[in-house]
C-alpha cells in the first residue's frame, strides 16, 4: 500500500485540503484501502489545531467531506515509511529536500507537478491571509492536481514508490 503525505507550512489549509480531496477521490475510485494518506506542516505553530474554518467551508461547499484533523509537524523519520511526500510550494519543497537528505530526496515532489494547468508555476499559494476567493482558487489547484495524482494511482493500481516519486533531484 503506497503512503502519501501532503505537506504545507502549518498543516491547517493546503495540506489537509489535499489529503481530504485525495481521500474522497481514491474512495470514489475504489482505492480507499489501497492508499495511505496523511498531511503535515513544516512549521510547528499550528500543531494540534483543527483545519482552518475557511478551508473546511470550501471543501464542504464543493462536496468534499471534512474529516477530523489535528495539525502536526512533519517528522523526518516518516521518510522511512512514506513513499511520496508532496509539498504545497517551493519553500516547503526545499525544507523537505533538506530533511530528506540524499537517501529520500526522490520521494519529495511538488503538488502542482501533477497539475495539468501549472504552466511552470509549481506553487500552491497560501490562502491563510487572504479572503474566501483565495480558498476557492487554492481548492481548484489542489483538486486538479489530486485528480491527476489519483489517475496515476489507478493506472499503476499498486505503484512502487519509484512509480510516482521523481527521479533523483538536486537542490
Amino acid at each position: 500500500m503506497p503512503s502519501i503525505c501532503f505537506v504545507c507550512l502549518g498543516n491547517i489549509c493546503r495540506s489537509p485540503m489535499a489529503e481530504m480531496i485525495t481521500r474522497k477521490l481514491v474512495t470514489d475510485r475504489g482505492l480507499a484501502d489501497a492508499v495511505e494518506l496523511s498531511s503535515a506542516g513544516t512549521g510547528s505553530w499550528h500543531v494540534g489545531e483543527s483545519i482552518d474554518e475557511r478551508a473546511a467551508q470550501t471543501l464542504e461547499r464543493y462536496g468534499y467531506p471534512v474529516h477530523p484533523h489535528r495539525a502536526r509537524r512533519f517528522d523526518p523519520a516518516w521518510f522511512d515509511t512514506t513513499d511520496l511526500v508532496i509539498a504545497a510550494d517551493d519553500d516547503n519543497y526545499r525544507v523537505l529536500l533538506e530533511l530528506a537528505g540524499r537517501r529520500h530526496r526522490s520521494k519529495v515532489r511538488r503538488l502542482r507537478e501533477f497539475d495539468p494547468e501549472a504552466n511552470g508555476d509549481l506553487d500552491v499559494p497560501d490562502p491563510y491571509y487572504g479572503g474566501p476567493r483565495g480558498f476557492d482558487t487554492v481548492f481548484s489547484i489542489i483538486e486538479r492536481s489530486c485528480r491527476t495524482l489519483v489517475d496515476m494511482l489507478v493506472q499503476h493500481s499498486a505503484p512502487e514508490p519509484q512509480a510516482l516519486a521523481g527521479d533523483e533531484q538536486t537542490a
